[in-house]
């Protein structure tokens, strides 16, 4: 590696660390977003006070939040962060991926005689907090579908004892458990902020994509224009997601062996190598030098992510 490319890594890495060092803590953003919601509604302009009811930051710096802004790819990371529900702002998770992809670069140098080689070890390691994200929002929306039953009972008996629809979401962001409860809540604050009932159940199924959400939505909104017994149709909807939950999870004994297949073949190359590199140095050393080696490790590896690709279209039956 020449001294040019390792002062600029390094460089890279020193301003990544001093960024993320002097980033202001969490309290410190809400009393300054406090400060200035006061500071603004002080100066009596009813057009900035209407702004803040709908402000979203997607980063800290003032100059960098506007330029995303603007860009349509930011609002859908800004939109996988709130699925996650993660604390992290879209400047945070762009610059630490940024930031591990740098370092995962001019580590990988070391050990890789290409730097092509050594970009693609990068690229995954600067994925790995994409990949943190999407495991996190997969865990919270399966929890979403366990209680989704549960939340649908409690609002037909809610229903059935004289309260509204209204106060049935109220009983269930009160009394429901987690992410239940805020996902509920957040419908609850919109309509009385004046959103009708129709855009607050439109923006849940937005922001929870599930097809269970999607069939609670449809039922309260159909029965919401049509009339009829809501209860009822709670109760079967309820019941046809039961059904589905049940049938995934038969579905999922059936595939555990694609699945743990999948897994096998996949991990097993790195791990042979990394075995074979442990016992004998210089037994792999001529695939990472020669061109030919190198192409076969492209070749692999583009095989390998087709393989796993086919195997969980294989697997992955919808229900």
């Amino acid at each position: 590696m020449s001294p040019l490319v390792l002062f600029g890594l390094v460089l890279l890495l020193t301003f990544g660390v001093i960024v993320f060092g002097l980033r202001p803590s969490k309290s410190e953003k809400a009393v300054q977003r406090r400060l200035s919601m006061i500071e603004r509604l002080s100066g009596g302009s009813a057009e900035v006070a209407s702004s803040i009811l709908r402000e979203e930051t997607l980063s800290a710096v003032p100059w960098l939040n506007e330029i995303m802004q603007r860009v349509a790819f930011f609002s859908r990371v800004k939109h996988l962060l709130s699925q996650a529900e993660s604390q992290w702002t879209v400047g945070t998770l762009l610059s630490g991926s940024l930031l591990l992809a740098v370092c995962g670069v001019w580590l990988a140098t070391f050990w890789t005689p290409t730097l092509g080689l050594a970009v693609v070890l990068g690229l995954v390691v600067g994925s790995l907090p994409y990949v943190y994200l999407f495991w996190k929002r997969a865990a919270r929306f399966r929890r979403f579908e366990e209680l989704l039953p549960d939340t649908i009972d409690l609002m037909s008996r809610a229903l059935r004892a004289g309260h509204t629809i209204t106060s049935s979401i109220e009983m269930v962001s009160e009394e429901g458990a987690e992410p239940v409860a805020s996902e509920f809540r957040r419908v609850f604050e919109e309509q009385n902020f004046g959103l009708p009932l129709r855009e607050a159940m439109l923006n849940l199924a937005q922001r929870v994509p599930l097809a269970d959400v999607s069939f609670l939505v449809t039922a309260i909104l159909v029965q919401k224009e049509t009339g009829g017994n809501l209860a009822e149709v709670l109760d079967k909807t309820a019941a046809v997601i039961r059904d589905r939950f049940r049938l995934r999870g038969q579905l999922r004994v059936y595939t555990a062996q694609g699945r743990l297949t999948g897994w096998i073949l996949a991990g097993l190359p790195f791990f042979m190598f990394a075995l074979l590199n442990f016992v004998n140095p210089n037994y792999e050393r001529i695939l990472l030098t020669d061109p030919v080696g190198q192409k076969l490790i492209y070749a692999g590896l583009g095989l390998m992510l087709m393989g796993a690709w086919l195997i969980r279209k294989v697997i992955n039956i919808r229900v």
